[in-house]
């Protein structure tokens, strides 16, 4: 890759990488952000973006062409050094993984304080994200998504042992249903620090870039950043004027504090413990399915109704209403209680939507938090399999919630 670095570099307070894939049907809506990116550069100096750009828009190159387009914006403008390569598989691992060490490598090379990665694609919650239509990988599992970053870091650690305690401090993910509650174990598992995310379907362009002035301008304040990213987020309106919309539904900013990970799998662990075994009893697991189906799954608009996300309920709604079914044995709702506490205490920010315009006023006003897959019939167990796994992730397995399925579902 052409650098892009040199001796006089302005020190920076955020390198913000943009992965963007335009691989998709996404291409022209999305790049927006990028534009985003400009305009926040101009105003506030102290960001510099990491850009790769796989596209066929027109721009650098004529329309239609598909390439990867990788740079920096800083101080309003692109950079003179503008690498122009044959399309890169942005759903593959090892592009990941390079693309977070390139960042990291200018963050050094800019002194930057904190370095973010912003996810720009489809999204499928537990099922992965970063969807490309050219490729072998197609999806790319959210661990493989958290591991790439952790091998990016290691990577850069590697080629730059001056500075191998630098990390991916926080991720955006710009892609639908990616607020989960194994999406953020794996991430916390990565060592990044924030997630900032939706548990729904998003609206593109979706997250605007100019949450990095956000992230920037609170350097050392978790809650006032995740307030602002959220403010940010849910006060941008697309659109025309008199019809415009917001990206999400809901947005959430997640803690991934490694204490506070470790407290969320545990809890859930004995919870699903606590439910396995019970749900033995032919009442009780009736009671167990009333209280989840009570509680809607993600794609909530009607013509979602074919998707597979339904079984993608709000955790810390769907704990509390175990919590609180006196129909359930004393542990049961004493675990379903940890569980649902130990998630709140994961969410630095939120803010839904009770009546999302777009989405035929569907009520969102339990969507708070990251989600879990919580199937109750074997069609929900994994629907869109083996194409793509809602049940192959790291935290899936580690709480028992396939032994849980088996009885449930």
């Amino acid at each position: 890759m052409v650098g892009t670095v040199n001796a006089e570099r302005t020190s920076r307070t955020l390198e913000f990488g943009m992965y963007r894939d335009g691989d998709n049907n996404l291409d022209e809506v999305q790049a927006e952000t990028i534009a985003q990116a400009v305009a926040t550069s101009k105003t506030d100096r102290g960001i510099e973006f990491t850009v790769e750009d796989t596209t066929s828009r027109r721009g650098f190159e004529p329309a239609h062409v598909l390439r990867t387009e990788s740079y920096t914006i800083a101080d309003g403008k692109p950079s003179h050094a503008i690498d122009i390569t044959a399309p890169r598989d942005m759903s593959a691992r090892s592009d990941l993984t390079r693309f977070v060490a390139h960042v990291l490598d200018n963050a050094e090379n800019a002194h930057a304080k904190q370095t973010w990665i912003d996810l720009i694609d489809h999204g499928g919650g537990d099922g992965g994200g970063l969807q490309s239509d050219h490729g072998d990988a197609g999806i790319m599992r959210e661990d493989d998504i958290a591991g790439a970053i952790a091998d990016g870091v290691a990577l850069h650690a590697k080629e730059h042992p001056d500075d191998a305690g630098r990390q991916v401090d926080g991720v955006v993910a710009n892609q639908c249903l990616m607020a989960t509650v194994a999406f953020s174990s794996a991430l916390s598992h990565a060592g990044v620090k924030f997630l900032a995310a939706s548990p729904e379907t998003m609206l593109a362009p979706g997250v605007p870039s100019n949450v990095a002035h956000d992230i920037a301008a609170n350097e050392g304040d978790p809650a006032a950043m995740a307030g602002s990213v959220v403010t940010t987020t849910m006060n941008q309106t697309y659109g025309s004027p008199y019809d415009g919309f917001a990206p999400a539904a809901a947005f959430d900013v997640i803690d991934l504090d490694p204490g506070k990970t470790a407290a969320v799998q545990s809890a859930v662990k004995t919870l699903d413990a606590e439910l396995t075994s019970a749900a033995a009893d032919k009442a009780t697991r009736a009671a167990i399915r009333e209280d989840a189906r009570a509680i809607d799954g993600m794609v909530r608009f009607p013509e979602g109704k074919t998707m597979p996300w339904r079984a993608d309920r709000p955790a810390i709604a769907l704990y509390q209403t175990l919590s609180e079914d006196g129909r359930l044995g004393q542990s049961i709702r004493s675990a379903a209680l940890a569980a649902r506490n130990a998630i709140v205490d994961t969410v630095l920010a939120h803010r839904e939507s009770d009546d999302f315009a777009p989405f035929n006023d569907a009520d969102y006003s339990n969507a708070y938090g990251p989600t879990v897959h919580f199937p109750v019939t074997p069609r929900q167990i994994d629907s869109w399999a083996p194409q793509i796994s809602e049940t192959d992730n790291a935290f899936y397995k580690s709480v028992g919630a396939a032994a849980l399925a088996k009885v449930i579902a």
